[in-house]
């Protein structure tokens, strides 16, 4: 089996990916974000067992030349790398277009020249914006609320049309709320765990009235590996989703239970996005995901989140990760 190589393999559910993957008996070259730190992100603190099994490559997606050079010598490419903050993404647009649309163009053009076998892009389910239809299937139009999910809808129109004009074998996964371990205070589940954990019980949040639909980050990583095997896959967009929806005050509520504690959620102003901008509903149907990939979540319904959420909580109270987190601040 030729080298896999993971972009954004220093993120959330990269260094998650990355893990698995590894465990699987891929060979795989884990692309990171050049800095001066020579930091990988959250693989400086990968599992024990993984440690030292996986290539790093430090470069930056909006280079195409940098891109070209990780990619040789791959057969396949999870390409996860991208900017993801939407709060961010309201004052510093440029940065969006930059990295996820011309960086996945760098990924595809670097992938059809070096006639990779397989490229899974990466999309999410801001795409779809406010839920037209319950739940959503990939058939939903999509809707670009904010310069997050505009630059994505953008990255994933790209992708597909490699696929449709010139047959790049190019996946499309579209992986609704991913949550768990190592995942940013940007993100409302560790925002409220991390405010927990700190002894607050006052927590200050933005809308809580919203719905989405949460997938812990295993199930989300199994989701990428069926999406990389199956050659069903090849010119598809496929959801990744719990089919199952929960309200952000209700999640606040299951995660102080949880956590064994009493919580008031509080309105913070500055963590409101625009009225038009905020996306209500997300509820996904996974009968593609299943039909296709023979993917279902283990961590689905309210047991499953119940479950994920426990195994969360408990990684974000762990003192040394906890450490790692400005809790008190409102993290863009």
């Amino acid at each position: 089996m030729k080298k896999l190589l993971v972009t954004g393999a220093d993120g959330f559910i990269g260094s998650h990916l990355t893990e698995e993957l590894v465990r699987q008996g891929y060979d795989v070259r884990a692309f990171v974000l050049y800095n001066s730190f020579n930091s990988w992100g959250w693989l400086d603190h990968c599992a024990e067992d993984v440690g030292g099994q996986f290539e790093v490559f430090a470069g930056d997606i909006r280079d195409p030349n940098g891109v070209r050079t990780a990619m040789k010598d791959c057969d396949r490419v999870l390409h996860l790398a991208a900017l993801i903050a939407i709060p961010y993404s309201y004052h510093s647009p440029d940065t969006y277009v930059d990295t996820n649309i011309k960086g996945t163009l760098n990924v595809l053009q670097a992938a059809r020249d070096l006639d990779v076998s397989k490229i899974v892009h990466t999309s999410t389910s801001e795409v779809y914006g406010t839920a037209q239809f319950v739940p959503i299937t990939e058939q939903h139009p999509l809707q670009g609320q904010s310069p997050y999910s505009a630059s994505k809808i953008g990255a994933d129109q790209i992708a597909l049309s490699f696929y449709r004009s010139f047959g790049t074998p190019v996946s499309v996964i579209r992986p609704f709320n991913t949550y768990g371990p190592r995942q940013s205070a940007r993100a409302v589940i560790p925002t409220i765990i991390t405010q927990i954990a700190n002894g607050k019980r006052q927590i200050k949040l933005g809308a809580v009235h919203p719905t989405r639909d949460f997938n812990y980050v295993a199930d989300t990583v199994l989701g990428f590996i069926a999406m990389l095997q199956a050659d069903a896959s090849i010119g598809e967009v496929i959801n990744i989703g719990s089919n199952f929806e929960i309200s952000i005050g209700d999640t606040a509520r299951t995660i102080a239970e949880a956590m064994g504690v009493e919580i008031e959620v509080v309105t913070d102003e500055q963590r409101l996005r625009p009225g038009k901008s905020e996306v209500e509903r997300l509820w996904a149907s996974n009968d593609k995901a299943y039909n296709l990939l023979g993917w279902t979540p283990k961590y689905g319904g309210l047991e499953g989140f119940r479950r994920g959420l426990a195994k969360t909580s408990e990684w974000f109270r762990e003192p040394s990760n906890l450490a790692a987190y400005k809790a008190d601040i409102y993290n863009l």
